[in-house]
């Protein structure tokens, strides 16, 4: 049974981090600001690991399978139907991207991390909102 409680904390992390992201962060100033940059990076490493540790704990939770990678985990949640299959291949990019963050595969290209926070923040968001919905359900079918 997934800890509902353990999953929504790291939800609200999650949607945290957006906001930070959407209200906080100077995309345009990528390029020139070093602080930015890693606040920036730094930021979204934390959303998207907290995505994977809300995936890592379904999967183990509700015993759905054993993934190889932490893009595997994602394939898991939409096998069974947590996810659609077009968030899935959309978080699989995500967790790429959390690798190269994270182990700084040669220099992280700034113009990347500005098109994830101008164009797929949203792909968190909606992953935030997939999975509150299996854990809380509407009003009306409570």
């Amino acid at each position: 049974m997934t800890d509902a409680e353990l999953v929504l904390k790291k939800l609200a992390f999650i949607e945290t981090c957006l906001t930070e992201l959407r209200t906080l962060a100077r995309p345009a100033e990528l390029l020139r600001d070093v602080r930015e940059r890693r606040f920036v990076e730094h930021t979204l490493q934390l959303a998207i690991q907290a995505a994977l540790d809300v995936a890592a704990h379904i999967v183990a939770e509700g015993r759905l399978g054993e993934p190889a990678t932490n893009r595997e985990l994602f394939d898991l949640l939409a096998a069974h139907a947590w996810i659609d299959p077009a968030l899935r291949d959309d978080l699989r990019r995500m967790a790429g991207f959390r690798n190269v963050l994270v182990h700084g595969y040669a220099a992280v290209d700034p113009t990347l991390v500005r098109d994830v926070v101008d164009n797929h923040l949203g792909d968190l968001e909606r992953f935030v909102t997939a999975v509150r919905g299996r854990l809380v359900p509407p009003p009306a079918a409570r």
